[in-house]
């Protein structure tokens, strides 16, 4: 329980510091959060600070922590870092700065949340996690009262996550139904056994209601309205802190709950939706010429090659989804970056405004050039790896299945290399006159984009660290991660 404590200490501090310090004042505050968070962090990769030496439970086994989890949390933690320092300059400008505060502490109950997702053991836990990390962000998604598509995207968010919160408690009720217990331990041993059309629908309801939390098609229309209506700092935040969290929160629901029928139900349903997933997303971003769109395309077709670490159901694949994550962290948000410069100086989100941008600005060219090129899978940088390590993962399952699903998988990657070099042309080979001009970044924009190039580039040629994921995935035995 150490991170959640640190971080409800994090919060009470932002909150006093919002609450009672003066006017002043309040301008230090993105800055005194981005602090706590990165201590926070920094003790993270500590175990002895985490105290997580081992499989550890509280709440009577509702909850549970593990190195592994503690890992998992720690990843997080570094995105939310990033995206804290990224919005420095967004949250002290004039229209935020009466809501600033309400930014930070509503960000920091929904990592709460996804805490609470994590590590929870029991269906109430979890859905107290789940709501606690959805219902706040309408809120983040409306923080800019100015403009209408900004409570136009929080309508159509609270409205979706209303009903896929049904959807899940719907198969929730048919999970009790069928075994008694809310407990993931009592329902695992209770369904290998009780196999019926009822255990099917409970699952795919399941599936569906996390599915929409996670963007997967076709639970993802409210993905692009969404993402371009929010605040970008919001709309990072949520493509990659809350589609990672939910992506991890996906994996032990359905490997501790519904492990033992694998094989039997939820493989196929999985098989499925990742080719939905990765195609369609693919081929609706060939389309998108805002790039706050084209990015939540971009980030729908990721959450299906997210997806193989789930189906993997191996150490392995607990591994390539733990990097695939860490990576997707700083190369979409090395991409938000940019578009949150260039927004906050300009206002311009067209990939048409990006047109002749190395002309004018050739650091952010360079950096969003980067983010594409990872996030396209291009060696030698972090999303190869990324990518080659979940297909590993993935192919080490042995069916004959699993092979088609990385073939069509690898042929959409070709799809996206296509979209992601498009951003690349506008910036670098188009010869129309440059749309936007020449300006300078603020301090906290550049460090943002300085530590997400590091890591996208550290990341490509640094194996220590998926070492010490797979290491760490091993240590934690992987059958009591499982089956809890």
């Amino acid at each position: 329980m150490k991170q959640e404590i640190a971080l409800l200490v994090v919060f009470l501090l932002v909150f006093l510091y919002d609450t009672f310090l003066g006017k002043g004042a309040q301008k230090g505050l993105p800055a005194f959060t981005a602090i706590l968070m990165f201590v926070i962090t920094l003790l993270g990769l500590c175990p002895h600070c985490c105290g997580v030496g081992g499989e550890q439970t509280a709440f009577a086994g509702m909850y549970a922590t593990s190195p592994v989890i503690a890992a998992i949390k720690n990843i997080l933690n570094v995105g939310v870092v990033i995206v804290l320092i990224q919005s420095i300059k967004w949250t002290n400008s004039e229209n935020m700065s009466m809501r600033r505060g309400e930014f930070y502490e509503l960000l920091l109950v929904t990592l709460f949340g996804m805490y609470l997702m994590i590590s929870s053991r029991h269906f109430l836990l979890f859905f107290i996690g789940l709501e606690s990390a959805s219902l706040p962000l309408a809120a983040m998604v409306a923080l800019d009262k100015n403009r209408y598509e900004s409570h136009e995207a929080a309508v159509k968010y609270i409205l979706t996550a209303v009903f896929s919160s049904a959807i899940f408690m719907m198969g929730l009720s048919f999970v009790y139904g069928l075994t008694g217990s809310f407990y993931f331990q009592n329902i695992y041993f209770a369904v290998s056994s009780n196999m019926s059309i009822l255990l099917v629908l409970a699952i795919a309801f399941v599936i569906a209601g996390i599915g929409f939390k996670l963007s997967l098609v076709p639970f993802h229309l409210w993905t692009a309205d969404v993402y371009q209506g929010a605040p970008t700092s919001v709309t990072s935040y949520l493509s990659v802190i809350s589609k990672g969290a939910t992506a991890f929160a996906f994996l032990v629901v359905m490997t501790q709950v519904f492990g033992a029928v694998y094989s039997r139900v939820w493989e196929w349903m999985l098989y499925a939706l990742i080719i939905l997933t990765i195609t369609v997303g693919n081929l609706f971003a060939i389309r998108q010429r805002n790039m706050k769109r084209f990015l939540a395309f971009s980030s729908i077709s990721q959450a299906g090659y997210i997806m193989l670490g789930v189906i993997a159901f191996n150490a392995m694949g607990l591994a390539a989804l733990m990097y695939y994550v860490l990576v997707y962290i700083f190369s979409n948000l090395a991409a938000f970056g940019v578009i949150g410069a260039i927004e906050n100086a300009t206002g311009k989100v067209s990939m048409d405004d990006y047109r002749g941008l190395s002309k004018t600005n050739p650091k952010l060219s360079f950096c969003m050039m980067l983010a594409m090129f990872s996030l396209a899978g291009i060696p030698p940088f972090a999303g190869f790896f990324s990518k080659f390590f979940i297909f590993t993962g993935a192919i080490n399952q042995g069916s004959v299945a699993i092979y088609v699903l990385v073939l069509i998988a690898l042929i959409n990657t070709i799809i996206s290399l296509y979209y992601y070099l498009l951003v690349v042309k506008a910036m670098y080979i188009s010869e129309d006159e440059p749309v936007v001009a020449t300006f300078k970044s603020a301090a906290s924009e550049r460090l943002g984009l300085w530590i997400t190039v590091a890591g996208i580039i550290c990341l490509g040629i640094a194996s220590c660290v998926y070492t010490y994921l797979l290491d760490t995935t091993a240590v934690s035995a992987m059958q009591a991660y499982f089956i809890g």
